[in-house]
C-alpha cells in the first residue's frame, strides 16, 4: 500500500508530482539563505496589520482542520490504536483525505512566518530549528497525503491542528506590539504544550511497531524518527531559552 499513490488524491493540486513541492522548498532556502543579505540595506518593515491578519486567518484555518479531523474520526469510529486507510471514495473516506490535503497545504502556507521574520529583520529567529521544521514538514506531509491520507495519520494532523491554534492566537497577540507583552506570559507553557504534542505523536506512532496493524511499517517508522528529532531540538530550545537564560 505505501510504494503505490493513493488513486483518489494523486492528480490534486501539488500532490500529482514532487516536482511542485520540491520548487517550493528550494524557493524556501533561497530565501532563507538570500532573504537577510536582501534586508541588509533596507530598513526593517513593522507589518503590524498584515501579520495581524495572517495569524488570525491561521488560527482559524486551524480550527477547521482541528474540527473536520476531530469529527470525521468520530463518525467514521477511527480507532487511535490502530486505524488503516480508507481507500474508498465513501462520502467519510473522501472528507478526511480532503481535510489531510488541507493540512498538507497549511505547511506550505506556514514558511510565511518565515518570510515575515526576514522582511522584519528578525533573522536571529531563522534558526536551523525554525527552517528544519518548516521545510521538512513539506516533505512529510505530501508522502502523507499522497500515499496514506488518513488511519494513523489523522491523528498527527488533529493534535497538531490543535496546537497551532494557540500558537497563531500567541503570535497574533504579539503582533499587536509592545503593550501586549505583559499578556504573553504563557509563551514558556506554549513550547511546553508542543512538546507534549511530540511525545504523544511519538507514543503513537511506535505503538504499531509492536503490534499487528494493517497501517505501513515504514510510514510509523519515519513518522516516529522524525518527532523524536523534532522533541531534541524542542528541548534544546527550551533549555537555552528558559533555564540557561534564566540563570
Amino acid at each position: 500500500v505505501f510504494c503505490f499513490p493513493d488513486p483518489r488524491t494523486d492528480p490534486w493540486p501539488l500532490v500529482y508530482s514532487p516536482v511542485p513541492v520540491t520548487l517550493v522548498f528550494t524557493s524556501y532556502l533561497l530565501m532563507v539563505a538570500l532573504g537577510p543579505s536582501c534586508m541588509q540595506q533596507r530598513r526593517r518593515l513593522e507589518l503590524r496589520a498584515p501579520l495581524l491578519a495572517y495569524n488570525l486567518a491561521m488560527v482559524a484555518l486551524s480550527s477547521y482542520m482541528f474540527y473536520e479531523f476531530l469529527v470525521t474520526s468520530v463518525l467514521a469510529n477511527y480507532s487511535y490504536l490502530c486505524q488503516p486507510v480508507d481507500y474508498s471514495r465513501s462520502e467519510l473516506g473522501m472528507r478526511m483525505a480532503r481535510v489531510c490535503w488541507w493540512f498538507f497545504f497549511s505547511k506550505v502556507i506556514e514558511l510565511l512566518d518565515t518570510v515575515f521574520l526576514i522582511l522584519r529583520k528578525k533573522q536571529e529567529q531563522v534558526t536551523f530549528l525554525h527552517v528544519y521544521h518548516h521545510g521538512s514538514m513539506l516533505f512529510n506531509w505530501w508522502s502523507g497525503v499522497k500515499y496514506v491520507p488518513g488511519g494513523q495519520a489523522f491523528f498527527i494532523g488533529m493534535l497538531n491542528s490543535f496546537v497551532h491554534i494557540f500558537m497563531y492566537g500567541y503570535y497574533a497577540l504579539a503582533s499587536l506590539g509592545p503593550r501586549m507583552r505583559r499578556h504573553l506570559w504563557w509563551k514558556r507553557y506554549l513550547t511546553i504544550l508542543q512538546m507534549c504534542q511530540f511525545v504523544a505523536i511519538a507514543a503513537h506512532s511506535s505503538y504499531n511497531l509492536f503490534t499487528e496493524c494493517p497501517f505501513p511499517d515504514g510510514f510509523n517508522t519515519a513518522v516516529f524518527l522524525y518527532i523524536l528529532s523534532l522533541l531534541a531540538l524542542f528541548l534544546r530550545f527550551y533549555h537555552r531559552t528558559y533555564l540557561r537564560g534564566k540563570r
